[in-house]
């Protein structure tokens, strides 16, 4: 690990994850007429929509093109999504851009070789548990959470408790996760 994660944790103020691996745990699902299914994690969904009603910006850079994770991220209130991406350094800087934002203000979370441009690029560099290890290698924060399995909250979890913004009633609708 490069740097003490905890203090840069206090910088953050944007989450940027990929999705396969991160917010899923890899594995796909695929149906008789070919359709990709994944599952997620309602506590990583949780901690996405308090992150937003707290203040914090949330984008998703993804190489997937799967429209229904599109709209579950959607439904949580994420519209910083970026699919289909090649180059996920591209997608990084026009989404910097238009915030406004330092690449030092970003906590980004990704598991495979297509991360590890952006993971050298940001802040705050953070993958899950199972990550392959040319991530791991660059990342400041391992988490000891799989992809798929609430290692996203995790990261949320601490950046907000380390602000003061988490607390038992954020006022989420549980329904709406």
């Amino acid at each position: 690990m490069k740097a003490n994660y905890k203090q840069l944790l206090t910088r953050v103020k944007a989450f940027i994850f990929d999705v396969d691996g991160v917010l899923t745990d890899a594995r796909l699902l695929i149906t008789e007429s070919g359709e990709l299914l994944r599952t997620m994690n309602a506590k990583d969904g949780y901690a996405l929509k308090t992150a937003l009603n707290n203040g914090y910006q949330v984008c998703i850079i993804t190489g997937g093109k799967n429209y229904g994770v599109k709209s579950r991220l959607q439904g949580l209130g994420v519209t910083d999504v970026y699919m289909d991406a090649h180059d996920k350094m591209v997608e990084l800087q026009e989404y910097l851009s238009k915030n406004n934002l330092q690449p030092e203000e970003v906590l980004y979370m990704g598991d495979d070789m297509p991360d590890v441009p952006v993971l050298q690029y940001v802040g705050l560099a953070a993958c899950p548990q199972d990550a392959i290890p040319e991530v791991k290698a660059v990342c400041d924060y391992i988490s000891h959470r799989g992809g798929g399995d609430a290692c996203v909250r995790d990261v949320i979890e601490q950046v907000m408790k380390v602000h003061g913004k988490w607390n038992v009633d954020q006022g989420v609708n549980s329904s709406s996760i």
